[in-house]
């Protein structure tokens, strides 16, 4: 199993539990983004960047990763991507996307990009808390222990 990383968005105290289990667990760790990243040493632990560009990122994790693989991501449609080629997708504030969840996330994120096309002021996500860094924690925990 190899851990991809959505790094562009990614947090960085998500990165920081995501460095810990790359070494606790020796997995393969990839941070994909389209800057240089600064990350710990390790033989488990690389970058990759890759070029500006919307999904630039996306397209590279998708392309890249293999069934049994996990992903780290934000992005709903690459989640999706990622489930349909038989890996894993974990949000940064720990809800795992399944089979069975993934379409009604495609179809409210769907509606929320309409929303905001036609003037509609949506916000954007709330603040990472302390919940949020446990979930995450707990969900990755659980994949561990399974692959």
């Amino acid at each position: 199993m190899t851990i991809w990383v959505d790094a562009d968005a990614c947090p960085t105290v998500i990165k920081d539990i995501l460095y810990r289990a790359a070494e606790r667990k020796q997995l393969p760790l990839v941070l994909v983004a389209n800057q240089p990243l600064r990350v710990p040493p390790s033989k488990f632990i690389r970058t990759m960047q890759v070029s500006a560009g919307f999904d630039v990122a996306d397209d590279a994790i998708a392309e890249q990763c293999e069934p049994g693989d996990l992903v780290i991501t934000a992005d709903i449609p690459l989640a999706a991507d990622v489930i349909k080629k038989g890996g894993q997708a974990l949000s940064p504030r720990g809800e795992l996307f399944t089979k069975s969840n993934i379409g009604s996330r495609l179809n409210m994120r769907d509606f929320m990009d309409t929303m905001r096309s036609s003037g509609e002021h949506t916000g954007g996500p709330p603040p990472l808390h302390q919940r949020d860094r446990m979930q995450f924690a707990n969900e990755l925990d659980k994949i561990l222990a399974r692959a």
